[in-house]
């Protein structure tokens, strides 16, 4: 099992977290990824239908890899309400923050991008 969080705010950084993600569920593994920092604010673009990773971003979300967003660093960078929009669970179990310990002890392996 394999946690994904992604902290860069960079499309061509989080491509890389979908790719990983969607590769890793296809042979088998299971694989989570969570928007944290300044990845929270990819949310409202990553909506848009006509994103260049919407599709893969889709395909993500259809299959349950998406666990959530950041609720501190979604209020503190002003997508908040975008995050809620979108239907994203807010993560918020360490200080407001989503707790890398929690995922550990559920057997997840932490991958940072």
């Amino acid at each position: 099992m394999f946690c994904l969080y992604a902290f860069s705010g960079e499309s061509s950084c989080f491509v890389h977290v979908l790719l990983n993600g969607l590769d890793m569920a296809e042979r088998g593994h299971r694989a989570a990824i969570v928007f944290e920092g300044a990845a929270v604010t990819l949310v409202p673009e990553l909506e848009k239908p006509d994103h260049p990773l919407n599709a893969l971003y889709r395909k993500a979300r259809q299959q349950g890899l998406v666990d959530g967003a950041c609720r501190a660093c979604s209020a503190k960078l002003g997508v908040l309400d975008a995050v809620r929009a979108a239907g994203l669970p807010l993560l918020d179990d360490m200080s407001g923050h989503p707790s890398m310990a929690e995922y550990i002890s559920q057997g997840y392996t932490i991958i940072t991008f």
